[in-house]
């Protein structure tokens, strides 16, 4: 984004004129055919910069960055692996690849990401979970992930000695030998996320253990949750006698 701007944009001052090159920009990678999520991510800096602007810095006297919209993706994956599927990827992995295998079963029952699974140092273990330091995850905060029973025995010897590529190529074999080509090692995310819903989590909690910096990100999960609406209305306490008869 800020090679755009020095690009297309070099001489703009900051405020209406940002507004204006914003939206060329916004145009410009639509026509690039780039995805919303894309698009939304490049879109939130400018955003950032416009209201720091206006509230901290006083550059401005309108708050642009409201002006900035940024449409929900319509390319979200919905892709998530049953407990049985988890098994049977994970008995897949190919023999000599252990460390792979662990890692991938770990991306399951935690949701953390490939780069903070690979970071991973004994530190980062207490109290039975895993603690990632602000460095380590995507949002710059700190998380905290509880480690379930299985989850022990994956850990016991950190860092992992893989790379990016081992864990990749392990992965890929994994997953053609289950005849799930479509698979993402992303969708072990969501398939944590499913596993969350389905043990009775609430949304605020799957949000917090993904490190979602808001509900509208955990939202595309839902769905999830919609089976468990109806339980709520058994749950309300009953004031009509229901042997009355009305006349």
């Amino acid at each position: 984004m800020a090679k755009w701007f020095d690009r297309e944009a070099p001489d703009v001052m900051l405020g209406q004129e940002t507004l204006n090159a914003a939206r060329r920009m916004i145009k410009e990678m639509r026509g690039a055919r780039l995805s919303q999520s894309t698009i939304n991510n490049r879109v939130q800096v400018v955003k950032r910069v416009l209201g720091l602007a206006f509230k901290e810095w006083d550059w401005i006297d309108q708050p642009l960055g409201a002006k900035l919209s940024k449409p929900a993706p319509k390319n979200e994956r919905h892709v998530y692996l049953t407990a049985d599927e988890i098994r049977e990827l994970v008995t897949a992995v190919p023999k000599g690849k252990e460390i792979e295998r662990k890692v991938i079963l770990l991306a399951c029952l935690t949701g953390l990401r490939k780069g903070e699974l690979l970071s991973l140092e004994r530190s980062n273990l207490q109290a039975g979970r895993i603690v990632l330091r602000p460095g380590q995850t995507k949002s710059g905060k700190a998380r905290v992930i509880p480690l379930p029973e299985d989850g022990h025995a994956l850990v016991e010897q950190l860092p992992f000695d893989t790379s990016e590529q081992r864990l990749r190529s392990a992965f890929e074999k994994a997953r053609a030998a289950v005849g799930r080509p479509d698979l993402r090692f992303h969708d072990l995310r969501h398939t944590y996320a499913s596993l969350l819903a389905e043990a009775g989590e609430v949304m605020t909690t799957v949000q917090a253990l993904l490190g979602h910096s808001s509900l509208v990100v955990t939202s595309r999960y839902a769905h999830m949750f919609d089976s468990r609406l109806d339980q709520v209305a058994g749950k309300l306490p009953r004031f009509c006698d229901q042997n009355a008869t009305t006349h």
